[in-house]
């Protein structure tokens, strides 16, 4: 079967020819009906050799959907013929953050070598993905792939960084979004629909910035140094009772905590590297700072129940297997509007 697999440090990612799997006893084989193409996926690729944690060669794609095509003995959660989407964060099924499904936060994933798939493990930019038990896998329920597979994670991460603040986005309150891209669009959308709190997008590009408006933010400017002003402004001087960074770089988190408001969050969500320090008088008083990780398996549901009832939608451009490299070509410069998905 075709894949689209990471093979060398410093290379690009190439479409190759692998064996298919089949599936062991509590297996399921997917056939791939699309996949996401993510930013974190650059990120990974530009570790540096001896930094990198995972095996190579490795097939790309954590955010997955497909057809039931085998089960293993003893699958009884899905049918053959069965559309799913995939709960990427793989855990070990069983410690007290897995019993919850949170696998996203597994206490012993790493000790026990369990690694998702596209993060580790095979993903789902191929024909054919091997799930490793049915309890990851969400049915579909009439979602077109397409516009569901992103929300496996860059719906599901949003989601989950925004319901933590909940609390916070009370009428009168005020979300900050930077960077409107594949998570950020959706986190707009997300803030539009699960809070009365005003939006306010940053972004670096003028269609991204767009694209935030046409999804419902109030406001939508330019992410420059003079951005935390203008949040003060449009807030008489308060700032957001909540900040949620999709980027992440040392620019980006500064700019963050420069618009939090005393007892404000400041979620930093993206890859870029940045830190926040915290201390008396670095930021607001009693501002609290959290870096989540994905979400549960049940926020999954509710983000795909969200996406059902019309609540959320995702921005989608659309590439075959074989113009997969093409994909993260067009995102490493900026130029995918929402999220770009990998046909098979």
């Amino acid at each position: 079967m075709k894949a689209v697999q990471f093979r060398a440090s410093g290379r690009a990612p190439e479409v190759v020819d692998i064996p298919r799997p089949e599936p062991g006893p509590g297996q399921v084989l997917l056939r791939v009906t699309a996949a996401g193409v993510c930013h974190s996926d650059i990120t990974i690729m530009g570790w540096p050799a001896e930094q990198f944690p995972f095996p190579l060669p490795m097939t790309l794609g954590h955010e997955g959907a497909g057809t039931v095509a085998e089960v293993g003995d003893g699958v009884t959660g899905v049918r053959v013929g069965e559309a799913v989407a995939v709960y990427g964060a793989w855990g070990c099924g069983r410690c007290p953050k897995c019993a919850v499904g949170k696998e996203n936060y597994c206490l012993y994933a790493g000790e026990l070598g369990i690694m998702s798939p596209g993060l580790g493990g095979p993903g789902a930019m191929a024909e054919y993905l091997l799930v490793d038990s049915d309890r990851h896998l969400v049915p579909l329920d009439g979602l077109d792939p397409v516009h569901a597979v992103p929300l496996t994670d860059a719906g599901l991460t949003p989601y989950h960084a925004i319901k933590g603040s909940l609390p916070k986005l009370v009428p009168g309150s005020t979300a900050v979004v930077i960077g409107a891209g594949g998570l950020g669009h959706l986190a707009v959308q997300l803030l539009r629909a699960l809070s009365p709190a005003r939006v306010i997008a940053l972004d670096v590009s003028e269609d991204k910035l767009a694209l935030a408006s046409e999804v419902g933010a109030h406001e939508a400017i330019p992410s420059d140094e003079q951005s935390a002003q203008a949040v003060r402004r449009l807030t008489d001087g308060r700032g957001a009772e909540a900040v949620f960074d999709f980027v992440g770089a040392q620019s980006t988190v500064t700019l963050a905590g420069a618009c939090a408001a005393a007892e404000g969050d400041v979620v930093v969500v993206g890859l870029g590297g940045g830190s926040l320090g915290v201390g008396f008088g670095t930021l607001a008083h009693e501002v609290s700072v959290r870096a989540p990780y994905w979400g549960s398996r049940s926020e999954l549901i509710e983000v795909l129940d969200l996406a059902r009832a019309g609540a959320i939608s995702v921005h989608t451009e659309t590439y075959p297997l074989d113009q997969a490299p093409l994909a993260y070509e067009r995102l490493h410069e900026g130029a995918v509007r929402g999220r770009a998905v990998i046909l098979p």
